[in-house]
């Protein structure tokens, strides 16, 4: 019997021959991701009784969720951050003026087929897109990395999603993604490794792909792994890093998977996450003419500049109602200098849109367009628990950003259909 990619690439980093779901093997990841929670790290680090970082090169630090710090307690966090890379030679570290971390990761080529990465945030799961086994771990686990370099996997059980069809037109990767979590529920793929596959694949861009493989971990599962092909060859030697650069590790044809999910792409259609759960899934059209406050687009499922071009596409040549506020996050200072250059905030900008910096801002409920009780929001970022976005007495509403702009301008929920 094959192998699942899962148990691939878990039994070659263990340095075994084959591993079986269930099993424990120890690893040395190729990086461990952290963010502003890098200062509660360290303290775990030295409680430990930790003296010297095992493998600097090993770490991986990105500032974004709170950026810039919007009060002491995140700027003296920053701080620590700082000087913990300094003192212990931490050279993979990017400041405030890059981006949220996810994205990051991906666009200065740490994401690669092959490469084994965790991190401490849940939605480290992003990396399967180009090929990567990634998944979110705890502070203390960073913190024992950091120390040893190693940690302890249990290898996943694999679900295989298979796509087949075409999109219709208006439909979206992250409409998909939000039936695909809807159908299967919150804990559907609970520690399960998702594999992504299928004829409808080939419908589906690198930025798309990471919806899917972002959002994983919002149906339970461990890692969501695309088989690299082509578009992931291609979007690799765009960022300098030719084929020599990695390795490729691809399920065997007869792998066994404990299930088999179909999704006929031509049968979805424009979604929504309904307050207060990923799964709350819907078409759109069941809650059209729901008022909103608040607009967001950006975070890291849907803050590429392919999500930016969509919505502007949206509102150009609109204005945003009155009684809304759209927020427009690029998910890195690099997106941040595309949409720049392609006049595309101009345009948000001329529609009554306030673009802000690169971060995680809001999604989180931090700073810079936190909700108020008993206001409602429609956001492309990944969760809508009570709380999330600031305040347990607001509403969150997940959906495509095409979805999103057309609800900014019409004040209400609605698809670009019904702009028309």
């Amino acid at each position: 019997m094959g192998k699942t990619f899962a148990e691939k690439i878990l039994a070659k980093k263990a340095g075994k021959e084959s591993v079986v779901p269930g099993e424990i093997v120890v690893v040395k990841p190729d990086y461990v991701m952290s963010h502003d929670n890098s200062a509660a790290i360290y303290g775990k680090f030295k409680s430990i009784g930790a003296e010297r970082v095992f493998n600097p090169d090993q770490v991986l630090i990105i500032l974004d969720h709170c950026v810039p710090a919007a009060n002491e307690k995140y700027a003296t966090n920053h701080k620590t951050v700082r000087e913990f890379v300094e003192t212990y030679g931490v050279k993979n570290f990017y400041d405030i003026n890059t981006g949220v971390c996810h994205q990051v990761v991906i666009e200065k080529g740490y994401a690669r087929p092959g490469r084994l990465i965790v991190g401490s945030d849940s939605h480290t799961v992003s990396y399967g897109a180009l090929g990567a086994f990634s998944c979110g771990i705890g502070r203390s686990e960073a913190a024992a990395i950091w120390a040893t370099g190693e940690i302890w996997l249990k290898v996943p059980y694999t679900i295989k999603v298979d796509f087949k069809g075409k999109l219709k037109e208006g439909t979206t990767a992250k409409d998909v993604m939000l039936y695909l979590i809807g159908k299967i529920g919150a804990d559907g793929a609970l520690y399960k490794s998702v594999e992504f596959s299928g004829e409808g694949v080939k419908e589906f861009s690198i930025a798309d792909r990471i919806v899917f493989s972002n959002m994983s971990v919002e149906m339970g599962a461990k890692n969501g792994y695309f088989a690299p092909d082509e578009k992931t060859y291609e979007y690799l030697k765009s960022r300098g890093i030719s084929e020599s650069d990695y390795e490729v590790i691809l399920p065997d044809e007869d792998a066994e998977y404990q299930e088999i999910i179909e999704i006929d792409l031509s049968k979805v259609e424009p979604q929504v996450a309904k307050p207060h759960t990923v799964d709350n899934v819907s078409p759109v059209k069941d809650v059209k003419g729901t008022k909103i406050h608040q607009a967001l687009i950006g975070t890291c499922t849907n803050g590429r500049i392919e999500d930016i071009r969509a919505a502007v596409k949206v509102l150009e040549g609109r204005r945003v109602n009155p009684k809304v506020r759209l927020l427009v996050f690029p998910a890195s200072m690099e997106v941040y200098m595309q949409a720049l250059k392609e006049g595309l905030f101009e345009k948000i900008i001329e529609a009554g849109g306030i673009v802000m910096n690169p971060g995680c801002g809001p999604c989180l409920g931090a700073h810079e367009g936190v909700l108020a009780p008993g206001e409602v929001c429609i956001s492309t970022a990944n969760r809508n628990f009570k709380g999330r976005m600031g305040c347990k007495e607001a509403f969150i509403y997940l959906a495509s950003p095409e979805t999103v702009a057309a609800s900014a301008i019409k004040g209400e929920i609605c698809t670009v259909e019904d702009l028309k």
